[in-house]
């Protein structure tokens, strides 16, 4: 890591934030602002742009080497495109084309958010010191990413790890990616609240929480739908997790997010039904520990694949000389 800076972008579904950040992981200066993800792709790109022109505004712009963007997927790293499940009008989308028209020449390196969130937390976060894990991000949605032999492995196309869209049910719900039984499709945040209110659940207030917060707080009071709710989500997790420690032989689960934010409600589920599904010698003693970086996790990842992609160095030394 160097004293320069990288200006790091994160796109989700709700919003999208930036940052400048430096080599050891500090956000130095921070924006935000609605997605409008039910918008025109070109009101979405708007949004995005937005957010980059506060950040080339501020007066340590002069020390950006590169920009690092970590964005709801599937993505193209490639050909720097984006098709979101959850932004419906950016399908194979020219994302770092139209970021470039703001930031000019400097490297884009472009990741799914699942892979920036994992390269994030190896760097700073959870699972800092690690040589096999899987980050996860159980949110909304629910994307993941890989680091395998201590590096960041996004794969060809930046998507490597996106665990949410594993099927773990051939004959269940048809998810919005075209799959069916997605672990997303059944354990993120809004299918938890889908499946409560389904069978029945209703907050003890009129005008209580009816997303997976509200169902977590009446799960943590006892409430036996809304705590079968949590651990058909926490089951739909550890299949997803088994099956790909399974390929990888990953050591440690780092799970984030907003619906990690339950606590043992989701943890103890989860790691019982690890019991269940990673049976294999060497996949039995799977350590699972939360996220650490919060909601910056997806900036601090954004940069940190940023600083560890190839590339983006070879162009930092050429500009050095």
């Amino acid at each position: 890591m160097t004293t320069d800076l990288v200006a790091a972008v994160d796109i989700g579904g709700t919003k999208v934030a930036g940052a400048l950040v430096d080599g050891t992981g500090d956000l130095l200066h921070r924006v935000q602002g609605p997605t409008r993800a039910r918008e025109s792709a070109e009101n979405v790109l708007r949004a995005v742009t937005d957010v980059v022109t506060q950040l080339t505004e501020h007066e340590l712009w002069h020390r950006v080497v590169a920009v690092g963007i970590g964005s709801a997927g599937p993505v193209d790293a490639r050909n720097g495109t984006v098709s979101p499940v959850n932004i419906p009008a950016w399908r194979e989308f020219p994302l770092v084309e139209g970021v470039r028209k703001t930031t000019g020449a400097l490297p884009i390196n472009l990741v799914g958010d699942g892979a920036a969130i994992a390269a994030g937390e190896h760097w700073t976060g959870a699972a800092r010191g690690r040589s096999n894990a899987l980050c996860m991000v159980v949110s909304t949605g629910v994307g993941g990413g890989l680091i395998v032999d201590g590096r960041l492995r996004p794969g060809p196309t930046g998507n490597a790890g996106h665990i949410g869209h594993i099927s773990v049910d051939f004959n269940g719900d048809l998810c919005p990616c075209g799959g069916r039984g997605c672990v997303e499709r059944i354990a993120s945040g809004t299918n938890i609240a889908r499946y409560a209110l389904a069978a029945g659940w209703r907050p003890a207030e009129p005008d209580g929480d009816v997303t997976a917060a509200g169902v977590a707080a009446a799960a943590a009071a006892g409430d036996p739908i809304a705590l079968a709710a949590y651990d058909r989500s926490a089951r739909a997790l550890a299949a997803g997790i088994a099956a790909t420690a399974t390929l990888v032989e990953i050591e440690t689960v780092v799970v984030g997010g907003g619906v990690s934010q339950a606590g043992e409600v989701l943890f103890g589920p989860l790691r019982r039904a690890l019991g269940e599904f990673a049976t294999l010698p060497f996949v039995r003693n799977l350590e699972v520990a939360p996220a650490q970086l919060g909601t910056d996790a997806g900036l601090v990842g954004a940069a940190a694949a940023c600083w560890s992609d190839p590339d983006t160095f070879l162009i930092r030394g050429e500009a050095g000389n």
